[in-house]
């Protein structure tokens, strides 16, 4: 109840702005459903059962102008799998330095990856989702400031931004469950375009913390045994961490091709280093655009951790640190199939067939999504 009537009193005080603030309204809507196509298969929050609210979500921007280059931006969204609860997905001010010049402070959209901005607006990409190889970091928004710099080099267009901020609140790390904090948060990106090309550049890094029960008990039998040494190598306490990306796509004759890389590192602590990569590939006959891509995960678990234990360390302790060690580890790809219509200007129709493979737990799944993306 309390949230609602914040959310209420926010919308209220947009609305009820100086008479000369001009508001923008406008906002986007996924309507979708999936089941997995054998028995007990899970995949993505699908399992074999028909199902219309995991992916599903609507969402309301508004933009407020206070003139004398100054604005303010929120939006709300609510997504199926949280039964539409509205939240806050941003909320900042924008100040127009120059003409190519612009500042950001507040709630912002973390600039990881080449459709991190609208990566929930499905309208936007041929998919039915975002590749989940490369876009897995499980926090999308950070609290801080951001610049953003247009200009002209040679023939190519040029978007540079910069940002620092923090983030605090829950995760999930290779579907383990976490708190996290990232301080220090400092970044840039770089995206360079011409006609029908475009490269994009990231690179984040901060201060990592995560805590965990399960992981902080570890760590504590581990100093208890004497094993300092080892414990400091699993737990995640204001570790360097690092993001870095590299994205391409190509436009060109009704042919669309989308790629990109990433790496994560979290170092001194048992994350493994997350390796990610996909490449896309359609091809535009009207109002339809089949595609196909693939996509490929690949974490080692650090398992020089494991070779710190001495000889003679209780079973039990050994196995617990391989445990948490290994979980970490991923090996996996995707190959998807699908079709966009665009049936109006502002829908589209989408469905999507993907076929999962886990080299690790072998829980192989077939998933069959459909539904229709659109912006208003």
């Amino acid at each position: 109840m309390i949230k609602k009537s914040l959310l209420a009193l926010t919308l209220a005080g947009l609305f009820t702005a100086p008479v000369y603030a001009d508001v923008t309204i406008n906002g986007f809507a996924s309507i979708k459903a999936g089941m997995t196509l054998g028995s007990d298969e899970q995949l993505y929050g699908y399992s074999d059962e028909l199902d219309f609210k995991n992916e599903s979500l609507f969402a309301v921007q508004v933009m407020s102008d206070l003139g004398e280059k100054l604005s303010v931006t929120a939006q709300l969204m609510g997504r199926g799998r949280e039964d539409f609860d509205a939240e806050f997905e941003w909320a900042f001010v924008s100040y127009q330095l120059t003409d190519d010049m612009q500042i950001n402070a507040g709630r912002l959209r973390t600039p990881f990856y080449r459709y991190s901005d609208f990566k929930d607006v499905g309208y936007a990409y041929d998919w039915a989702r975002v590749p989940e190889a490369v876009y897995n970091l499980d926090f999308d928004n950070i609290e801080g400031v951001s610049l953003y710099r247009t200009a002209t080099l040679g023939d190519f267009d040029s978007t540079l931004q910069l940002i620092a901020g923090a983030f605090d609140g829950d995760a999930v790390v290779t579907g383990l469950t976490v708190q996290a904090k990232i301080d220090s948060i400092l970044g840039a990106t770089w995206e360079l375009s011409r006609d029908w090309f475009s490269v994009r550049l990231a690179y984040l890094a901060g201060k990592t913390t995560l805590s965990n029960p399960d992981v902080d008990g570890l760590t504590a039998i581990l100093n208890a045994s004497g094993l300092a040494g080892v414990a400091s190598a699993i737990d995640v306490d204001e570790e360097s961490s690092s993001f870095m990306g590299v994205a391409f796509t190509v436009d060109k004759n009704d042919w669309v091709a989308v790629a990109e890389v990433t790496r994560t590192e979290v170092d001194d602590s048992l994350i493994a280093k997350q390796n990610g990569y996909y490449i896309s590939l359609g091809h535009r006959f009207g109002s339809m655009t089949p595609y196909i891509s693939y996509e490929k995960r690949d974490n080692d678990a650090k398992r020089d951790i494991i070779a710190m234990l001495p000889q003679g360390v209780p079973a039990a302790l050994a196995q617990g640190v391989t445990e948490a060690v290994e979980r970490f580890e991923v090996k996996r790809d995707a190959w998807n199939l699908g079709l966009r219509y665009d049936f109006h200007p502002s829908a589209a129709f989408k469905a999507q067939f993907t076929r999962l493979n886990n080299d690790i737990t072998n829980d192989d799944a077939s998933l069959l999504t459909v539904g229709v993306d659109l912006v208003f």
